[in-house]
């Protein structure tokens, strides 16, 4: 059974992958994502899943090490998870009423052979337009400051989402059907990696 390790602290990605069959182990990169500056957030959110998963690769001798990075891309500008409460208010008085798009980098690292796999997946968003009291009780909920864009689709921050066009999955912070594709690519098919058993 080929081993999955999942680079990454997100619960949403290790709840999505686990009840989509995969049981992957968690080891947490340590990456400064504050350190990295890319020319465009889709170049940004690559640039970091990247680094995330070659750090978790390094020294491993097999397995399949999947890193993913999310950003929200608005007016050309990425944004990751707000630095602070007032931050997290500022951002969602500008996105209200808005679109943008969730970004997330996703790279798979065979560590048997070194061989690597990675493309961008774009999902787009539309805000609804929340009043100033809800984004305050949003805000003071602590939910918008752990995560990439202040929101959220699958917690409190779904009541203040339109809608989206394109993968739901990756909004979440990972995108199945991409994964599918860089798994393949690098000669896996995702139902030889499904964990053993009947499905509960």
């Amino acid at each position: 059974m080929t081993e999955i390790v999942l680079a990454s602290s997100s619960p949403a990605r290790l709840a999505l992958l686990r009840s989509a069959g995969l049981d992957p182990e968690v080891v947490v990169s340590g990456v400064d994502e504050e350190a990295v500056t890319a020319g465009s957030p889709a170049e940004l959110c690559l640039v970091l899943a990247r680094a995330k998963a070659s750090v978790v690769a390094e020294g491993r001798a097999k397995g399949l090490v999947i890193g993913c990075d999310s950003v929200l891309e608005l007016d050309g500008q990425a944004y990751g998870k707000p630095g602070s409460p007032e931050e997290a208010v500022a951002r969602w008085r500008s996105m209200r009423g808005r679109t943008g798009r969730l970004l997330t980098g996703h790279c798979v690292i065979d560590t048997a052979t070194g061989a690597e796999a990675a493309e961008v997946a774009a999902t787009v968003v539309r805000f609804g337009t929340p009043s100033d009291e809800e984004i305050a009780a949003y805000v003071g909920s602590g939910e918008p400051l752990r995560v990439a864009g202040a929101f959220t689709l699958d917690g409190r921050g779904g009541w203040f989402v339109e809608g989206i066009e394109g993968d739901h999955g990756n909004v979440l912070g990972i995108s199945l059907p991409l994964l599918r594709r860089l798994f393949a690519d690098l000669g896996f098919t995702i139902t030889s990696l499904w964990k053993q058993g009947s499905f509960h």
